[in-house]
């Protein structure tokens, strides 16, 4: 049984080295010159690469969205189909048209008003500046009131109303009562020197 030898295989029957035996040592792979180049190029522009793809992307995007989507102009239409848009649209314009002239005729109408009143109250306004009243055009009672009582008779009433503070009251010196009292502030520094 001494002279048995066991060896590991793979699946293609090639014996598999042993685990115990030293393997050779392969030097490390290098980058071939084009890999190293394209780094190279990314180190240096890499700034400049990134917009410029991104821009590339999006126009290709762009163009397959163009390619793929229908023209309108390219399509076959329907004279009918067209014809009927176009009355649609024509009724859909005489309509707004109608609309926009009612607008305009109540807009005229209110317009014509308002300048109506105010020519009327222009000649209320002369009309009671020629009779010696007031200029801005004196209301109902007090146009019969004054109308009633001759003019140099006319008396105010007087009030018995008694006034908010004294004759004497200054604000700005403080005097006359009050809760608190204001006085100026002295000139020169704060801290007295």
């Amino acid at each position: 049984m001494d002279d048995v030898e066991i060896t590991d295989v793979d699946e293609n029957g090639d014996a598999l080295p042993e685990v115990d035996a030293e393997e050779p040592k392969r030097p490390p792979r290098e980058l071939p010159a084009v890999g190293l180049l394209a780094g190279e190029l990314v180190w240096t522009h890499g700034r400049y690469l990134l917009p410029a793809l991104a821009a590339l992307l999006a126009l290709l995007v762009y163009l397959a969205n163009r390619r793929t989507r229908p023209h309108p102009a390219s399509a076959p239409q329907d004279a009918e189909a067209v014809v009927r848009r176009q009355e649609a649209m024509e009724a859909s314009r005489r309509r707004m048209q109608r609309e926009q002239d009612a607008k305009a005729a109540v807009f005229r109408e209110k317009r014509k008003q308002q300048e109506e009143e105010k020519r009327r109250q222009k000649i209320e306004e002369w009309d009671s500046m020629q009779l010696g009243k007031s200029f801005k055009g004196a209301s109902g009672p007090l146009r019969n009131r004054d109308e009633g009582a001759p003019s140099g008779s006319a008396a105010k009433p007087k009030s018995d109303k008694k006034p908010l503070r004294s004759s004497e009251y200054s604000p700005l010196s403080g005097e006359g009562g009050g809760s608190c009292s204001w006085r100026p502030a002295r000139r020169g520094p704060s801290s007295g020197g």
